[in-house]
């Protein structure tokens, strides 16, 4: 997981300290099978209470 709320700065849901924005790359054998799409939702699922507590924006990259 890589920090790049530096990137976004002065856009929105940036805030000072970072954190707010983030890239993630994931294998895990719970998504295999599943559509990118699918997949996808099962990551945000599992991360809705850090995205409506400040995280702000999530880039995902499913290794298969």
């Amino acid at each position: 997981m890589r920090d790049v709320s530096a990137q976004h700065h002065g856009h929105a849901g940036w805030r000072e300290g970072g954190e707010t924005h983030f890239e993630v790359d994931i294998r895990a054998a719970v998504l295999e099978g599943l559509s990118r799409i699918d997949a996808h939702r099962r990551v945000n699922d599992a991360l809705a209470d850090e995205l409506a507590t400040g995280l702000h924006a999530l880039q995902i990259r499913i290794l298969r």
